[in-house]
């Protein structure tokens, strides 16, 4: 009986394996094909397209098209940067600064800023889940690390901008250009860059198109932080 119980524990840990490796390799695959390949959508597309059926959600609309980077503002550029990854030129993946910046604030028992890079959202957004587990946690690091290896930091930031969500619905910057400021996203001010950027950082809780005091102080933040990194030309030598 205690062998034949070793002998299913033993072909179930197997066959777990098995299928961990299956998906780890169907994560490499589709991390290399999507250097060149534009994704249709993401896993949090999905989640909120199947959430709004589900719940029966009156007034939902789905908005996302997809933009090349050189069809984006180049303030749009900047300004996701100034706001969520000033280092985002410089770093692999990983602000090893913010994150002990944001350690110390938490020890001090200051209101803690989240330290994920443009690098590590758009490994979030395309293949996994809200929520803030170790489990989650460790294979957002491990996707971080494959698409810095992987992607130029062009085209990390292409895939953020089109990927990232703008209000309930709203999917990439170009979607958001059209439904605020009916307009291409080619042709986004540095004010209105600044303003779409600035609902990033919870953009179901803050509003483009009925901005509070607080996005609104966000946005001059932003616009400033534009200014001292240089402008546009601080992605210039983008690779």
């Amino acid at each position: 009986m205690a062998r034949r119980r070793r002998g299913r524990l033993g072909r179930w840990i197997r066959g777990l394996a098995i299928a961990v490796a299956a998906v780890a390799a169907l994560l490499v695959a589709s991390v290399v094909a999507m250097r060149w390949i534009d994704p249709p959508f993401t896993a949090f597309m999905a989640q909120d397209r199947v959430g709004a059926v589900v719940r029966r959600e009156a007034g939902y609309e789905f908005r996302h098209e997809w933009r090349d980077l050189r069809d984006i503002s180049p303030h749009m550029r900047l300004a996701v940067v100034a706001a969520e990854d000033q280092r985002f030129p410089q770093h692999r993946g990983f602000d090893f600064k913010q994150i002990d910046k944001a350690l110390a604030d938490r020890e001090r028992g200051r209101r803690v800023r989240g330290a994920s890079t443009i690098s590590q959202q758009v490994a979030k957004n395309l293949f996994l889940w809200p929520g803030q587990s170790w489990v989650r946690k460790g294979i957002e690091a491990g996707l971080t690390v494959l698409i810095e290896l992987a992607w130029p930091k062009p085209r990390i930031l292409e895939v953020y901008l089109n990927v990232a969500e703008f209000g309930r619905g709203t999917w990439g910057v170009q979607a958001a250009s059209r439904r605020y400021f009916r307009k291409d996203a080619s042709r986004l001010t540095r004010s209105e860059a600044a303003l779409l950027a600035a609902v990033l950082p919870a953009p179901r809780k803050y509003r483009v198109d009925a901005p509070s005091k607080y996005v609104r102080h966000r946005q001059a933040w932003i616009e400033r932080q534009m200014r001292s990194l240089g402008g546009n030309g601080y992605l210039a030598n983008l690779q």
